[in-house]
């Protein structure tokens, strides 16, 4: 649990999380992990909480014309689309904007992403860089729509997944996973998806547990996972 610079190095630590070694499994595992899920955001909610408040009048302030906070429809288990919640880091017209600006896409349709994207605002790049923008997504999690450690849920629908893709929808999504902590942000679904699937094959509480200090550690740095 040293370094994962390198790609060696990410591909022992994963293969560390032995399956075989696993104690809890099954339903007993995701009974435990919805525990842990609710204990810990319930007992950081004094932290939290303001920061909700703060961060939202801070947005209204700087950029009104719309809502500090927004909702924005993703992939959960089994395919369900559900609600997910954000803070606001774009113009209020973000969305009509982003034809405009489709061919600076990085990416492969239909994930987008934009280095320097200038449908950001100011603080919305300070929330992006230090991953507050997600922050309101512990509500999701209170909710049952997320855990903290699961595959990130997609804004495309399950439709759009190839055959092999739809083993991510095995699970509950996740505030963060193994692509976040491993800090490419622009790697391709296909890549995500690897590392999604690996995750699910291995996962453990000791692994969720290495994926959330990890994640600590990265939003420190100030590396916003996305």
């Amino acid at each position: 649990m040293t370094s994962m610079s390198t790609s060696l190095d990410q591909h022992s630590w994963i293969n560390s999380f032995d399956p075989k070694k696993r104690i809890f499994v099954g339903r007993s595992y995701f009974i435990i992990k919805r525990i842990i899920d609710l204990t810990l955001v319930l007992l950081s909610a004094p932290f939290w909480a303001p920061l909700l408040l703060v961060i939202g009048i801070i947005i209204k302030v700087t950029s009104p014309g719309a809502p500090a906070l927004f909702t924005q429809f993703r992939t959960g288990k089994n395919g369900k689309r559900f609600s997910m919640y954000k803070f606001r880091s774009m113009v209020p017209n973000a969305e009509a904007l982003k034809e405009k600006y489709a061919h600076l896409n990085e990416l492969q349709w239909p994930d987008f992403k934009i280095t320097n994207d200038p449908r950001i605002t100011k603080i919305g790049r300070v929330l992006r860089k230090t991953s507050l923008d997600e922050l309101p997504q512990l509500i999701n999690v209170l909710k049952g729509d997320m855990s903290l450690v699961g595959p990130r849920p997609t804004s495309f629908g399950a439709e759009t997944y190839k055959l092999w893709h739809t083993e991510r929808l095995d699970v509950t999504p996740g505030l963060t996973g193994l692509w976040q902590i491993i800090g490419r942000a622009s790697m391709e679904f296909d890549d995500r998806l690897r590392l999604d699937i690996a995750y699910i094959e291995r996962r453990s509480l000791w692994m969720d547990i290495n994926i959330l200090f990890f994640t600590v550690f990265a939003v420190f740095k100030g590396r916003g996972a996305h």
